[in-house]
């Protein structure tokens, strides 16, 4: 029997019509989201081309010629017995320690290019994976001071000096996986994203002899030792009395360029330690699995492996040496100086992290210090002692600073030039420079000394190429604008 509802309609009816009618409202399918998995690394076995093992090889060397050199330099400390002086020069320190000179740095210097005769300088490598390393920050006054904490890819940690108002106090610095806990007494810990660090203490110093002595007090507070030596006592050293030791590189210092930190036959063998410890930068898995690839198929093929080599020497004799010109160091400015404008902040900027690391590795970020570098007169025409150059600075247009300015010579390594007089650089450490009448000043460059009434602004010049320098530490607005710039280098005719 069918019952009927209120209305007469059936139950049956009312059912079967409930049935039939669609939904209104189906439920929407889900937008699927992009996977941020890192993509496959190229296929082991693949047969490649010998362009392309060049190329990609090639890429691999400029890449990592900078990690190279700094994973070198540390083999080479690790083998250090003590804080003492390389040949009598070069300032070395066991790992997670550093040493200090108590002058200008002796011109036969040959482990880092483009030196400054400004400051005194120190220099340690921390192997952060052993454990934190401690340094210490004596109270400078007014002097102007820096300190330089960067990692293995020659990038900033963190900025430490005058222009940021840093107080005096231990400050540590830890590797990229250490949680340990930081004792009572340390004033600031910074965490560096490679296991390798350094520090390159400067300490700007007039060249006269009461400042040599006046700075003495406080380069014997500069010090650096392992967390498990800090007992939150502020630790001296007499730096004067440390040791000769021989060269830790096993070159002799003077000997002309720059230690061979990287070795292009022996780069891919190193490459693999470089990859596992360097952690890459965001976005750099794909770059790493690409160089792994590479690195893959030369362990499997002696041919592979053959032209990687020979790919690694060419680059060296070939792009690495257009690098050590400072025009490619930077970016053109005025007059046709060039200013590198990223220096240890290069990021992903790997052309130029490997142009500052060939040309003069361990620049100060920007703000820190700018920098100028010129090989070439007005004209166009290659620096050479064989003519004579002026380079003048209008009045009040010497590079505006609230640290210290220098005119740098260097021979065509990059490193300083002998010369009778012992002089260098010229600048804000000399107190005897001479003004024109109209307020510029004049400094005069050349090999043969100029009359004696110019001698005091003579910067000396050898007989073959040179290259000039200008540093602005502590920039004003100016100098980072590039509002100001360094006048032309005019020849005498």
């Amino acid at each position: 029997m069918i019952r009927k509802v209120g209305s007469g309609i059936s139950v049956s009816v009312l059912v079967l019509t409930l049935a039939l009618t669609p939904t209104v409202k189906a439920q929407s399918p889900m937008v699927p989201a992009l996977s941020k998995e890192i993509p496959p690394r190229p296929v082991a076995g693949t047969l490649l081309t010998e362009d392309y093992v060049k190329n990609l090889a090639t890429l691999a060397y400029v890449w990592g010629w900078p990690l190279v050199n700094m994973h070198n330099r540390r083999l080479v400390f690790s083998k250090v017995p003590e804080s003492g002086l390389g040949d009598g020069v070069l300032p070395v320190a066991p790992l997670n320690r550093l040493t200090m000179l108590t002058d200008y740095i002796k011109p036969a210097e040959r482990a880092v290019a483009t030196p400054n005769q400004d400051t005194v300088y120190g220099f340690g490598i921390f192997s952060l994976d052993r454990e934190p390393a401690v340094f210490q920050i004596p109270d400078f006054g007014n002097r102007y001071w820096v300190y330089q904490l960067g990692n293995q890819r020659t990038d900033a940690i963190v900025g430490l000096g005058s222009i940021y108002g840093t107080k005096p106090g231990f400050y540590m610095v830890v590797g990229p996986d250490w949680n340990g806990n930081v004792p009572n007494g340390i004033t600031a810990v910074f965490r560096s994203p490679t296991n390798l660090a350094y520090i390159i203490p400067r300490a700007f110093m007039d060249d006269t002899a009461a400042d040599r002595a006046a700075v003495q007090p406080l380069v014997s507070q500069i010090m650096a030792y392992p967390l498990s030596e800090f007992d939150g006592t502020m630790k001296t050293k007499d730096w004067s009395k440390i040791p000769s030791l021989a060269d830790p590189a096993g070159g002799k210092s003077g000997s002309g360029a720059e230690t061979k930190w990287v070795k292009p036959e022996a780069f891919f063998d190193e490459l693999p330690a470089i990859l596992k410890e360097v952690p890459p930068q965001p976005g750099e898995e794909a770059l790493y699995a690409w160089f792994q690839s590479l690195l893959d198929a030369g362990a499997k093929n002696p041919k592979i492996k053959a032209t990687m080599t020979a790919a690694a020497i060419a680059a060296e004799n070939g792009i690495l040496k257009e690098l050590h010109q400072y025009r490619y160091a930077g970016v053109p400015v005025q007059n046709g100086w060039t200013a590198p404008v990223n220096g240890a902040n290069f990021e992903t900027d790997y052309y130029s992290r490997t142009a500052a690391a060939r040309a003069n590795i361990f620049v100060n970020p920007r703000n820190e210090a700018a920098y100028f570098g010129q090989e070439y007169d007005a004209d166009r025409k290659r620096l050479n002692g064989s003519s004579t150059y002026t380079v003048t600075f209008p009045k009040d247009g010497t590079p505006p600073v609230n640290g210290f300015w220098s005119l740098t010579l260097y021979d065509a390594d990059h490193f300083f030039a002998p010369n009778k007089i012992n002089r260098y650089s010229v600048g804000t450490k000399n107190r005897d420079l001479k003004l024109n009448s109209d307020g510029s000043l004049t400094i005069y460059v050349q090999n043969a000394p100029p009359s004696p009434d110019k001698q005091t602004n003579w910067l000396p010049a050898p007989k073959g190429d040179f290259e000039l320098f200008i540093r602005a530490y502590g920039p004003k607005s100016e100098v980072l604008n590039n509002s100001w710039g360094p006048p032309p280098v005019v020849k005498i005719k």
